[in-house]
């Protein structure tokens, strides 16, 4: 039944010939989600940890399957009954489909300016709301022709406004906790109300569903060409070492994908000319004791020396990423198996090639596009 809806929408999807304008792209990011269980669904031994889930039969129940097919496609429906169907992803370790980060330090704040710069800058070594020095691709976009000054960004974390440079960017950015200002919007209204009423478990991340909210508002009224959407709760509820609340996690930001496509296909400007571009900012560790953490041997010594004897190499896996993507341009090709190892720090040219624009004008030191995405 869930395939045969996918299917359903394809027939009014991005592969209806239709006389093109210029292409749209939606970057969206779900922190800390390991490959692992994107493409094989539900890890056996950290569903039987009793450390790690507090209810396995329930987890059981909901997002196991008789194989890791099956597992994989209850956990994420959309992205691979639909996206993968009729686009690309990569990032199977497994099946020769290779992925890293490229900066020395395997967490957040340096995973995120990799994907929107282009490059990994080794002085990014904090998650301190300290303002970037390096420009993102959505920022240079806003000056250029055809780009219209309303490009942006909605993230569930409090770093985003440092990580893109608000006061320099001028980039409309809502995160955090975040209100929509100066609104005579109902909806935006009343979300800002429910933001207020409704406590997240966290400090610094709100839910997930007042971040997407508040991007498909803003989609819908300001119509902007490019936007980043960035959510947050699996690798919250990762650190604090829930496995139950990651899957879940997973699975709602898999929901919000969703949403988010048909939301697209039901705008003119947007409808069958979308670029949708889905990755993560780091890994995390592979096994029951570290499975909750991600940071590189080089982190572990500056920031956490403490952990050195028991993670003398760093957490392993933290390095290790995915990405998948659909769109006009892009074959269904499913898996792809690219001939050397790719890098976080290739999603920007690829954005920018997708969107007509040569990435070496942006920065001639930037890394290539990935390859095997556009045709």
């Amino acid at each position: 039944m869930k395939r045969a809806m996918w299917l359903l929408i394809l027939t009014f999807s991005v592969f209806t010939q239709a006389k093109q304008s210029d292409p749209n792209l939606i970057l969206v990011t779900i922190d800390g989600v390991r490959w692992q269980e994107v493409f094989y669904g539900l890890d056996d031994q950290l569903v039987t940890d009793k450390e790690s889930t507090s209810d396995p039969k329930a987890l059981k129940a909901l997002f196991q399957g008789h194989n890791a097919q099956q597992s994989r496609e209850k956990l994420m429906p959309f992205l691979w009954q639909y996206v993968v169907e009729n686009g690309v992803i990569l990032g199977d370790r497994k099946q020769n489909s290779t992925m890293r980060v490229s900066n020395p330090w395997y967490f957040s704040y340096p995973g995120y300016n990799e994907v929107i710069t282009g490059i990994a800058d080794p002085n990014i070594d904090s998650n301190d709301k300290k303002p970037n020095p390096n420009i993102s691709f959505l920022e240079w976009l806003q000056s250029q022709p055809g780009f219209e000054p309303n490009l942006a960004v909605f993230g569930s974390w409090d770093v985003f406004p440092a990580i893109f440079n608000r006061e320099r960017s001028k980039l409309h950015i809502n995160a955090e906790f975040e209100i929509a200002k100066h609104t005579t919007n109902p909806k935006l209204q009343f979300l800002n109300e429910l933001q207020a009423q409704v406590p997240s478990p966290w400090s610094s991340v709100r839910l997930d569903a007042f971040t997407y909210q508040y991007a498909k508002a803003h989609l819908q009224t300001q119509k902007p060409r490019v936007m980043m959407l960035a959510l947050g709760e699996p690798d919250d509820y990762a650190h604090g070492g829930n496995y139950d609340e990651y899957i879940k996690g997973i699975h709602r930001a898999d929901k919000i994908l969703a949403d988010l496509w048909q939301t697209l296909q039901a705008i003119p400007q947007y409808k069958n000319n979308t670029y949708l571009l889905i990755t993560t900012d780091h890994g995390r560790g592979m096994g029951r004791e570290d499975w909750r953490h991600h940071s590189s041997k080089a982190a572990i010594e500056k920031n956490y020396p403490s952990m050195l004897e028991k993670q003398p190499e760093g957490i392993v896996g933290s390095e290790q990423v995915w990405f998948a993507a659909i769109g006009p341009k892009i074959k269904a090709k499913g898996l792809v198996t690219p001939k050397q190892e790719q890098t976080l720090s290739q999603v920007t040219a690829t954005a920018l090639q997708l969107l007509g624009q040569n990435p070496s004008t942006f920065n001639p030191k930037i890394a290539p596009p990935l390859e095997g995405i556009a045709q």
